[in-house]
């Protein structure tokens, strides 16, 4: 078998040591937005795992751009010192670290999972949620405040400033989150913005907002940073974005510099009918590599080692990142490998967990 899976990668200047990616998973253990010995312990022991990118959780770039009171934030520079120690330890043990910044738009101000996810009233810790238009998320939900363009403004130079303290912390890629129904990707979907100035309308005006922030991240930030983006290809709902409106989008990304494209779908609305089987995105990470010729990751219900492979060498994308499964197995990338007849990728603290005895095979001589 061709281990394309564990065939490096590299953007850029940035090598990558094997196509397996950490995909961003909210922890909800931060306190006023600072990074904690949970998220070092968490990303870093993925790192001993063998991934070859480890990516930091959706990180606000402001206050009420968080999902929840309890998400990771980048929005004061006193956030910097704690994320160093979590970049620092995913490198040190041959990862690239990587974060997506993001902006929660109308789906802002929520209680943790385990808590319910019910909308936070501002008595309860939460705060009035942004959004391009006054539609809120679910029909009971209060309606969001509408930006200005004020604010837009203000939120793009969040963003900007975000990215600049990601590389500040030692981050070597900054993933910019225009999916899954918060403030990007509300702005880019016909469903989501109802804008009547250069921010909503025509599907120029609508990738405005987006690819404005991209360009001036690209421009602002050190060049040997690296910068992608997560899309949700399609919104899996009637008038919402098809697979062609993020091919078109994903190509005028590219024009700006953006390195790759992270391929995910829906979360726009409530009521998305998403039809979900192993490798569903798939399809999405191909298309978007043919037709704009950027690189892709593929992303949802990749899990078993040679599906993974697959997906890899026969180029239907150029990286796979999952996220549940290495909720379930941290080494996930190590056993891959064995499976795979690949070298694993073992810190030599545990090199004696992976000899042929431990694994079954022939007793080590005594020396």
């Amino acid at each position: 078998m061709t281990n394309s899976l564990f065939s490096p990668i590299t953007f850029g200047n940035l090598e990558i040591r094997n196509r397996i990616g950490v995909s961003p998973m909210c922890q909800y253990s931060s306190v006023d937005g600072f990074a904690s010995d949970w998220h070092v312990v968490h990303l870093g022991s993925r790192a001993i795992g063998g991934a070859g990118l480890v990516m930091m959780e959706a990180t606000a770039v402001t206050p009420e751009g968080r999902i929840t009171p309890a998400c990771n934030g980048i929005w004061d520079n006193a956030h910097v010192e704690p994320l160093k120690r979590v970049t620092e330890f995913i490198r040190a043990h041959g990862a690239v670290a990587a974060i997506q910044i993001a902006h929660a738009g109308r789906k802002a101000s929520t209680a943790v999972p385990w808590l319910g996810r019910s909308t936070l009233t501002e008595k309860e810790g939460g705060w009035k949620p942004v959004a391009p238009s006054a539609i809120p998320f679910k029909a009971d939900d209060e309606a969001p405040h509408e930006m200005t363009l004020d604010d837009i403004r203000r939120t793009q130079d969040a963003f900007v400033a975000a990215a600049h303290r990601s590389a500040a912390a030692g981050f070597q890629i900054v993933e910019l989150h225009g999916a899954h129904g918060y403030l990007m990707h509300e702005f880019l979907s016909p469903l989501s913005n109802k804008r009547e100035d250069e921010y909503g309308g025509s599907e120029e005006n609508r990738f405005r907002f987006m690819l404005e922030t991209a360009k001036r991240v690209r421009d602002e930030i050190p060049k040997d940073v690296v910068v992608g983006a997560r899309l949700s290809c399609i919104d899996w709902a009637e008038g919402g974005l098809g697979i062609e409106d993020s091919v078109r989008l994903s190509a005028a990304l590219k024009k700006l510099g953006v390195a790759f494209i992270d391929c995910s779908s829906g979360a726009l609305v409530a009521n998305a009918q998403m039809t979900v089987k192993p490798g569903y995105q798939v399809p999405f990470a191909k298309e978007i590599r043919a037709k704009a010729e950027i690189p892709t990751c593929a992303v949802g219900l990749i899990t078993e080692p040679r599906h993974a492979n697959d997906i890899v060498s026969s180029g239907a994308a150029d990286m796979v990142f999952l996220a549940r499964a290495f909720l379930r197995d941290p080494y996930w990338p190590v056993n891959a490998a064995i499976e795979l007849g690949a070298a694993p990728s073992v810190p030599n603290q545990y090199l004696r967990g992976y000899e042929p005895a431990a694994l079954g095979g022939e007793k080590r001589k005594a020396s």
